[in-house]
């Protein structure tokens, strides 16, 4: 038997720097999608009719279709955003009525179906913390600064700092008072550009030093 300490070792390979240039692991799958400045989409991510934000990562095993995914957001393993839905409302909800092509039904796909998709995307905002295997419903806005439970099936919208646990999700509280949350949403530190973020990096540590540096009350 053999004992391993780390593999593969350290230097193996080069610590992955991320810059302006989005990171994209050579397994993603990417269609019609726009990705910010200083992102990284990790192991086996697929983004399909999407925008991802400034410094947003996922972690692997990630699927976003039809969503805009705002800065600093963190994506944890095997989430899912915005599976879509079936026409219910057919006699079959069967993928065969809108993908008529692939079985042989029709020269023409029904395209009306796939725009109500489109329709019907998902919101997510900045500094968005969403945990491994959570579902973020089509049509749902999860607000900024918001944190949703790992395994969470999120069906309605989350107000901005509010963590969302359970299936289906609910509030079990906020991350900061009120008057801090108005605060830190006036601020809008994530539309900082690279100079001012650099400057002002440490603030971001200690929220009453952030607040106290941008007029507002401590906690």
């Amino acid at each position: 038997m053999r004992y391993f300490d780390n593999h593969p070792p350290e230097n193996f390979e080069n610590e992955m720097f991320l810059s302006e240039e989005p990171y994209i692991h050579p397994t993603c799958k990417i269609k019609d999608s726009i990705l910010g400045a200083w992102t990284a989409l990790g192991e086996n991510t697929s983004l399909e009719g999407c925008s991802f934000g400034d410094y947003s990562y996922t972690d692997g095993n990630v699927k976003i279709i039809y969503a805009e995914v705002g800065k600093y957001c963190s994506i944890a393993n095997s989430v899912r955003i915005n599976p879509v839905n079936h026409p219910q409302w057919r006699v079959t909800q069967h993928h065969m009525t809108y993908r008529r092509v692939q079985y042989g039904l029709d020269t023409v796909n029904d395209e009306e179906i796939f725009q109500w998709r489109r329709d019907h995307k998902c919101v997510i905002g900045h500094d968005v913390w969403i945990g491994h295997g959570a579902i973020i419903m089509p049509g749902v806005t999860v607000g900024t600064g918001a944190v949703i439970g790992s395994g969470s099936v999120v069906t309605k919208n989350v107000q901005p700092y509010e963590v969302v646990v359970g299936v289906p999700g609910k509030v079990i509280k906020k991350r900061f008072a009120e008057n801090v949350i108005e605060q830190l949403l006036n601020s809008e530190w994530w539309n900082w550009d690279r100079k001012t973020l650099e400057s002002n990096f440490k603030d971001l540590l200690d929220i009453n030093v952030f607040i106290e540096k941008n007029g507002g009350d401590k906690l």
